[in-house]
């Protein structure tokens, strides 16, 4: 797979490059609007820098990978999909849930192959959910809980992307940015429509203008109830910071505590340690399938659409914060 990495300035770049060639992919063309940016992450990686768009489009790759600040990627994400090239569109992609509604329309249009990278459905507990469910012993789901709190707001404005910290720009803090990996779990979990029981947001310890801790509750129409938890509060610029997945049903009990997993079963007694994944490298199965995926003809794992819910559900997660 022959691949284009666009907005190398975004701070997962590095990340998809590492997945991209773990999976046995090429990067080809690096682009992005701050040419200097571009141009130094081209020449720290030994990759090629394009001057625009359309030039890394003319290499010809088999997959985009889009990135970049949600005022501009709506646009490129336009031009990437005349262009009639796969994409993998990061997030945020758009200020707005409603600035994202016309390019899931122009996606579904145009039938592009537009994948969103939320790799925690590659997690431990989720391959071994999956299996139960097979064996049918994954039980009534009762209640989960998924927790991703990095480190200090700090690290974007280190990272030269700090218009993460302008809600105008990011459409949020720690909720839309990290908490939309839960978000997204509870809906892949959800039986029916998922509700906002109760949500609580605020930045009492950085006083950013984005919220640095939130807290989400949710019931979905079968009476499953989830939480989700992300903030900024972390106490460390180190990558990574407190994570912890756990899923609750009649008969299993899994925790993913990233280092670690674990799964207990009822019907046989057995308490058993899965085999984790980091977090971080999770972007290497999400990169891996999306080669499959492509090569198969199917659809993305994560599609725009799913991303669009996730969004959605997190704009009524703010109203209920703010009523």
């Amino acid at each position: 797979m022959r691949v284009a990495l666009l907005g190398v300035s975004h701070w997962h770049a590095q990340m998809h490059l590492d997945a991209v060639r773990f999976s046995g992919g090429e990067v080809i063309a690096t682009w992005d609007r701050n040419a200097d940016a571009g141009a130094t992450f081209a020449a720290t990686h030994g990759l090629s820098a394009c001057r625009s768009v359309g030039q890394a489009l003319a290499a010809r790759p088999d997959l985009v990978i889009l990135m970049g600040s949600p005022q501009y990627v709506p646009q490129v994400a336009s031009e990437v999909m005349a262009a009639n090239v796969p994409m993998i569109l990061e997030k945020p992609a758009s200020s707005t849930t409603d600035g994202l509604a016309p390019v899931v329309e122009e996606a579904l249009r145009r039938g592009s192959f537009v994948g969103v990278p939320l790799p925690n459905r590659f997690g431990p507990i989720f391959r071994e959910m999956a299996e139960l469910e097979k064996q049918g012993r994954f039980g009534k789901p009762g209640h989960g809980h998924f927790r991703i709190v990095n480190g200090p707001p700090q690290r974007y404005r280190d990272d030269s992307v700090s218009w993460m910290l302008d809600p105008a720009i990011s459409g949020g803090g720690a909720l839309r940015n990290l908490g939309i990996h839960g978000i997204d779990a509870a809906l892949t979990l959800a039986q029916g429509a998922l509700c906002v029981v109760s949500a609580s947001i605020g930045n009492r310890i950085h006083r950013e203008r984005v919220e640095d801790h939130a807290l989400v509750s949710l019931l979905d129409e079968a009476g499953t109830f989830f939480t989700v938890e992300a903030g900024y509060t972390y106490a460390s610029m180190s990558p990574g910071g407190d994570f912890e997945w756990r899923v609750a049903t009649s008969n299993a009990y899994l925790i993913d505590r990233g280092e670690t997993a674990q799964c207990a079963t009822l019907d046989d007694g057995s308490v058993r340690a899965l085999p984790p994944e980091p977090p971080n490298t999770r972007y290497r199965l999400f990169m891996a399938d999306t080669f499959d995926r492509m090569r198969a003809g199917a659809s993305p794992a994560v599609s725009i659409q799913d991303y669009h819910l996730a969004m959605q559900l997190i704009d009524m997660a703010y109203e209920k914060a703010n009523s």
